[in-house]
């Protein structure tokens, strides 16, 4: 990843990601903290509308226990000829006498006995669904409401209180008792509620009815709260679940009435609009921290960035050799600008010393040169190798005279002064001419073949590199062998190269071997010569003279010979 990716991308975890976290962590806290008052509101709403519907039922259940035990209603139940005079209509319409009561009806064991305004027969009773529930009470008012009776979605809501009435002195059962109060009076209780806009107050049984609401919407229909299975063991609290598939808080709370819950519905909506301003501020903060980074990253980030690229292609360049001072294009200001700085006095200071180092290595290889050529007087040399001819000539053995010749031969070109680059053709006389001496040293021991194409005579090479390579294939290849061996010296162009093959029929050598050469090949094989140009000093003397692609390459392997390959670049006399 580059650098200012990385730049960016820390700034952004520092800054834009806290900054997020941040306003989520409020938003959520806020968020739970308005969840829980608004849950703590609706259950001090649920526990005061509780109340005053126990208030309000208990009105009822009192005047209907003081109806059942008056000895008129007891003896209408009791004795099914009772004749229910005007003046005895007049005494039990007054025992039940309350606004909010519409009618009600008196049972005996048998039939209907008393009623106003319409009653049910007996037998129709005995069908409702709520009846039983009556007859398991013995005698407890039973509370049937508007969404469980029925009369919801008949249009005529009505609340309803049964019971059975017992005889005052046996406790028998005597009859039935049915009390239809107007729904208004659960009006006056669920509208003091209080509820947040948009709420909404339940009055549930368990079976999931809903007997009343203070919206007066969806009474009768049945819901499916998790509170009202039996394996649910909290009996109040609060969750968030959808309800008429929109996402609300459900707060819940038994009734005084067994049978009943009370439930507060708040659309969510309604609680998180409070904290939506938090969200809002923590993503606007999350986007202008995300702006800073960006501007950051442009108009500073991007500055530095690109100097430290500057520095480090300039780095590249030094490695490959190239010397090249990097653009600045204003003065010094920050350390980024006095690193560049700082890095072109760097990079001058090192070519500097590159090229004196380069000068010195170059003067001391020339010393170590022209120190190996000149241990022999040349003059010296010359003058004893003319005495020698005459002498052999005046003996008449053409064998020394030849030898003595070729020899001469050798040393001038090998102690030449002054030139270091000589043609192809003359490099290879060098060799013959050492070959041819060495032919009378080994005699029928080897032979030998040198093929020089004529378009390559002319160009030039350094000297004394081939002579080397032959006296190692001669000394380490050829004269171990039993048989007679060859050494075959061809010379060759590849694209802008010369590549001069130097290889033998000897018994060749393993990689340890080479390299143990390779080590000692400078250290004077005292068998065969006592100062020698060996096959390590040839490879660093073409390094030298003309770069770090030419030099040596050794192929060999035992009992399949040798072949040293040198590469020379091609250049003109």
């Amino acid at each position: 990843m580059k650098l200012r990716r990385k730049i960016l991308l820390a700034i952004i975890l520092l800054v834009f990601i806290p900054v997020i976290a941040l306003g989520g962590v409020s938003y959520y806290s806020f968020s739970e903290a308005m969840e829980k008052k608004s849950n703590d509101f609706y259950w001090i709403s649920l526990l005061e509308t509780d109340r005053k519907l126990k208030f309000a039922l208990n009105e009822i259940t009192t005047i209907s226990n003081s109806a059942i035990t008056q000895q008129s209603v007891q003896q209408m139940l009791k004795q099914p000829d009772y004749a229910v005079t005007y003046d005895r209509r007049q005494e039990i319409n007054n025992l039940i006498n309350h606004p909010m009561i519409a009618s009600f009806a008196f049972y005996s064991n048998d039939q209907l006995i008393y009623h106003t305004d319409g009653g049910m027969e007996l037998a129709e009773l005995r069908r409702q669904d709520w009846y039983e529930a009556v007859v398991k009470a013995e005698g407890r008012p039973v509370w049937v409401g508007p969404g469980e009776n029925g009369s919801a979605s008949s249009g005529a809501p009505v609340l309803i209180q049964s019971r059975v009435i017992k005889d005052y002195y046996s406790l028998e059962d005597i009859g039935t008792a049915v009390i239809y109060v107007k729904p208004d009076l659960l009006d006056q209780v669920f509208w003091e509620a209080a509820t947040l806009k948009q709420g909404d107050i339940l009055l549930v049984n368990k079976q999931g009815h809903i007997v009343f609401t203070k919206s007066g919407e969806h009474i009768g229909e049945r819901t499916e709260f998790p509170f009202l299975s039996d394996s649910y063991t909290n009996g109040k609290g609060y969750y968030v679940d959808p309800y008429l598939d929109e996402k609300s808080l459900i707060t819940y709370s038994p009734s005084h009435n067994k049978e009943w819950f009370l439930v507060a519905i708040t659309p969510s909506k309604l609680i998180s609009a409070e904290s939506v301003s938090i969200r809002n501020l923590a993503l606007i903060l999350g986007l202008i921290s995300l702006l800073s980074a960006f501007l950051f990253d442009r108009f500073f980030v991007r500055r530095m960035v690109r100097s430290i690229i500057s520095a480090v292609n300039g780095m590249k360049r030094v490695k490959q050799g190239i010397f090249v001072p990097i653009p600045s294009h204003h003065a010094a200001e920050d350390e980024t600008d006095l690193l560049i700085d700082g890095f072109n006095r760097m990079s001058s200071q090192i070519h500097e010393l590159i090229g004196q180092v380069e000068m010195e290595q170059a003067r001391k290889k020339e010393a170590e040169l022209q120190a190996l050529v000149a241990q022999i007087n040349p003059h010296f040399i010359y003058n004893s190798l003319e005495s020698i001819n005459s002498m052999a000539v005046l003996q008449g053995n053409k064998d020394i005279s030849k030898m003595v010749v070729s020899l001469g031969k050798l040393l001038r070109i090998s102690i030449s002064e002054h030139h270091e680059l000589i043609p192809l053709h003359m490099e290879l006389e060098h060799v013959q001419h050492y070959m041819r001496i060495q032919k009378f040293r080994f005699e029928e021991k080897f032979e030998y073949g040198i093929e020089l194409p004529d378009s390559l005579k002319h160009y030039v090479t350094q000297k004394l590199i081939v002579q080397p390579i032959v006296e190692n294939a001669l000394y380490h290849g050829i004269e171990p062998m039993e048989d007679s061996g060859y050494i075959s010296i061809k010379v060759s162009e590849d694209h802008e190269d010369i590549v001069i093959d130097v290889e033998d029929n000897g018994p060749g050598f393993d990689p340890e071997t080479l390299i143990k050469l390779w080590n000692t090949d400078q250290g004077q094989l005292k068998k065969y010569r006592e100062n020698g140009v060996g096959l390590k000093n040839v490879h660093e003397r073409l390094r030298i003279r003309f770069g770090s692609r030419y030099g040596l390459m050794i192929c060999s392997s035992p009992g399949h010979g040798s072949l040293i390959r040198i590469r020379i670049p091609k250049i003109l006399t």
